[in-house]
């Protein structure tokens, strides 16, 4: 099962923007922007909303029925491990292998002997297309990057298998290593792609950290240059690894907390149309952002849910914050009060939460809030989703746009470009 050039990670936590998602798949591909819609959801996300994998396959096949959508679509079991993914293996058919937590831990002597043997062969100077400085790969560069990700790549190996024993039908194959602290530089990710081919992991998609803040639903916060850099190398490193490892010739970076990352979009449109490479882009939450700001849009019954939503997610800042530590940046601060908000109209509510480069109103700290409150909307159960239902034409509409509008053509280049 191959993945294509570009692919876009559509969360979709409530199972309801599906068609509208496709709407702005079909604008892009008239656009002369062919992208795979993927979408993913996590063993996080369905424990506090309540749903399964199954929910999230069935929702993803109403919504291509209903849209007519006749090319290829994927469901993502999303920043799984060995702990939850047999409740993923027969709904979905695009696995995120998630090896953060064994990032720097103590490696097998089976484990540390499988990378350093799949590295040694790089030792030496070696110049990668597209990368100015040449690679010095030693001894101990290689043992060193080994006690740092021996032990991840065999877990990637164990949760592969485990999940291909099970599905040999084929799947689609990522590994994930975005959710630590520290990023992986060029170097290591050559390492860690010729350890995953060692290990027979048939990687699609690698989604590695890169320098910076990749906060939920916000802009990139960090030195843009250097993610350029950064990204470029790695997509030089990827091609490398297609010929040099035998790995899929389909292999890509996927960049996770993808979502309205503006000041990044630019430079991976131009290294992606300059390279022909492609990209796996994760959107996640900001479909559940749409629904919410759609809502107060709509005003009425849908402006009162959302300012609901917003004062209880400030009752509970730390219950709601605690699992998105590493993904958010909240002042809280710069939160207003309940009382403040109450007084809010629909309009200064969507100019507060709406990512809008430019709009005065706009407090990223409010959105970053309300993107993890999703679990005060999920808890108010058939009110929510009736609400939702009633205002289907606003939200939908943006829904369509902000897939499309801000990220669909600010991240993937036309087949001409």
């Amino acid at each position: 099962m191959e993945l294509s050039r570009f692919s876009i990670g559509t969360g979709d936590r409530f199972g309801r923007q599906g068609v509208a998602q496709l709407r702005a798949l079909e604008q892009a591909a008239e656009a002369g922007i062919a992208v795979t819609p993927v979408w993913n959801k996590s063993f996080r996300e369905h424990s506090i909303i309540g749903t399964s994998p199954r929910d999230t396959r069935a929702a993803a096949d109403a919504a291509v029925r209903a849209a007519g959508w006749n090319k290829p679509y994927r469901v993502d079991a999303d920043h799984i491990n060995l702990k939850n993914v047999d409740g993923f293996i027969d709904s979905c058919d695009f696995f995120t292998i998630d090896v953060a937590e064994s990032i720097g831990a103590p490696a097998s002597d089976a484990a540390r002997a499988a990378f350093t043997n799949a590295c040694r062969p790089l030792l030496g100077t070696h110049q990668l297309s597209g990368i100015d400085k040449p690679f010095v790969i030693d001894e101990p560069a290689v043992k060193r990057i080994a006690a740092r990700y021996a032990a991840a790549c065999a877990e990637a190996a164990r949760i592969f298998r485990h999940v291909h024993a099970r599905n040999p039908g084929g799947f689609i194959t990522e590994v994930s290593m975005d959710e630590c602290a520290d990023p992986q530089t060029p170097l290591e990710l050559l390492m860690i792609l010729a350890a995953l081919a060692a290990h027979k992991v048939p990687a699609q998609t690698i989604a590695p950290k890169f320098t910076g803040r990749f906060n939920k639903g916000v802009d990139y916060a960090g030195d843009v240059a250097q993610f350029a850099r950064e990204f470029s190398d790695d997509v030089a490193v990827a091609a490398y690894a297609v010929k040099a490892f035998g790995l899929p010739d389909s292999l890509k970076l996927s960049v996770h907390s993808g979502s309205d990352k503006f000041s990044l979009y630019p430079h991976i449109k131009q290294r992606l149309g300059n390279t022909g490479a492609g990209v796996h882009l994760k959107t996640a939450g900001t479909t559940w952002l749409e629904e919410i700001t759609g809502l107060a849009e709509a005003g009425g019954d849908g402006l009162v849910i959302a300012k609901e939503v917003y004062t209880k997610a400030l009752g509970r800042f730390d219950e709601l914050c605690k699992p998105y530590a590493t993904v958010i940046d909240i002042d809280r601060a710069k939160l207003p009060a309940p009382a403040v908000v109450q007084r809010w109209t629909a309009g200064q509510f969507v100019a507060a939460v709406a990512h809008e480069p430019g709009c005065v109103g706009f407090n990223a700290n409010v959105r970053q809030l309300l993107h993890v409150g999703y679990k005060v909307a999920a808890e108010m159960g058939a009110r929510f989703l009736d609400a939702l239902a009633a205002n289907e034409a606003v939200i939908g509409r943006r829904v369509t746009d902000n897939l499309y509008r801000k990220h669909l053509l600010s991240v993937f280049p036309k087949r001409q470009d």
